[in-house]
């Protein structure tokens, strides 16, 4: 059975797309650790990062490196974490986290929820900074 992140891949669910080329997608988290928190996938599923070929993971990372660099321009912060944690979705997926502080990064705190306008605002941020 198809992941939820293959699924926004194939268009059958809907995301606040960042970028995408023919291997890789970036769309917001929608439940946020912090605003502008985004997700980067490749386009093939694959439960766990580590079985990724070498160079789709080297793919993987030089696209979120991309997307991070273009978020960091977006969202006031003063570094963009990057995290990978692997149990919530079975498709490999990078979390970029805009951090003021070690507690941004902690999984555990309440997610944030943002009107469906204000997701587009920084979607849109994001996309005019790459």
């Amino acid at each position: 059975m198809a992941s939820i992140f293959t699924k926004i891949v194939n268009g059958e669910i809907p995301c606040y797309k960042i970028a995408e080329d023919e291997n890789y997608l970036a769309f917001l988290d929608i439940n946020p650790l912090e605003k502008g928190h985004t997700l980067v996938i490749p386009k093939k599923e694959t439960d766990y990062i580590f079985e990724i070929e070498d160079d789709a993971f080297a793919g993987l990372h030089i696209f979120s490196k991309k997307v991070a660099k273009a978020l960091h321009k977006a969202v006031p912060c003063k570094r963009i974490a990057m995290a990978v944690l692997g149990l919530e979705v079975p498709h490999a997926h990078i979390h970029l986290i805009p951090m003021n502080d070690l507690g941004a990064t902690n999984f555990m705190k309440p997610k944030l929820k943002l009107p469906a306008a204000e997701m587009e605002e920084i979607a849109e941020k994001i996309r005019k900074a790459l």
